[in-house]
């Protein structure tokens, strides 16, 4: 059974969320306000954490943040009031993975869970495969494991944040292809419309100041009017 933590306040969204997700046959387990649902958070082990932002003791994206530093993998989803374009990237840079504003239809909640949990299943190697080398990506000097969660570069281990992981890895199962920051947006922050921001673009340099040092070896290029892509310095 899939475990799900919601943090809310509202005891009526509580009630209704509570009922619908048991229903499903999920097991939910409830905080009411930030700080506890952060020490549930780290102390145990959730399949999708689902937050609301405006919460007492503290805040939903401070504890998005501090559940980050110890758990970058753990999907988390804002479900708020809070829905302006600015407010949607906030949660998103804080570490979200999805974002649905109130109000909300309980069909479109359940579809985003699963989604969320069918995109954190990580492949289980057979014990007869070497993990390393079933779940590394290779291009050029850049190493990725999928397996460790581990990215290198001229063999030096490169520290990524989980946005900038999923970046990469989007970046890196699609070299040499050119995508579109609409494609990435749905790829790496499951949002599939326009948030008006340039959230894309901050991400891909934030990526460019850890991966691309040297610059006669850059591999993740802009294509004017269309996107960016991975491939090696022409």
């Amino acid at each position: 059974m899939k475990k799900i933590l919601l943090v809310e306040d509202e005891t009526h969204v509580v009630s209704f969320i509570k009922k619908g997700l048991t229903e499903e046959g999920f097991e939910v387990t409830v905080a009411f306000d930030g700080k506890t649902g952060l020490q549930l958070a780290l102390e145990n082990t959730f399949d999708v954490i689902v937050l609301d932002i405006m919460l007492p003791e503290m805040n939903g994206l401070e504890v998005c943040k501090s559940i980050r530093v110890e758990n970058q993998f753990v999907p988390i989803l804002f479900l708020t009031a809070l829905g302006t374009s600015e407010n949607i990237v906030l949660g998103l840079e804080n570490g979200a993975d999805d974002y649905l504003v109130k109000p909300f239809k309980f069909i479109e909640l359940v579809a985003r869970i699963k989604t969320l949990i069918r995109r954190s299943k990580g492949k289980v190697p057979s014990t007869e495969i070497n993990p390393k080398d079933k779940n590394t990506y290779i291009f050029g000097d850049l190493e990725l494991n999928d397996y460790t969660k581990t990215v290198t570069r001229s063999n030096e281990e490169i520290s990524l944040t989980s946005t900038e992981y999923k970046l990469l890895f989007y970046f890196i199962k699609n070299k040499n292809k050119v995508l579109s920051r609409m494609d990435i947006l749905e790829a790496v922050w499951g949002v599939n419309y326009d948030l008006g921001t340039n959230v894309v673009d901050v991400y891909v340099n934030y990526l460019r100041k850890k991966i691309d040092t040297k610059p006669d070896e850059k591999i993740i290029h802009t294509v004017i009017g269309m996107g960016y892509v991975l491939k090696e310095n022409e």
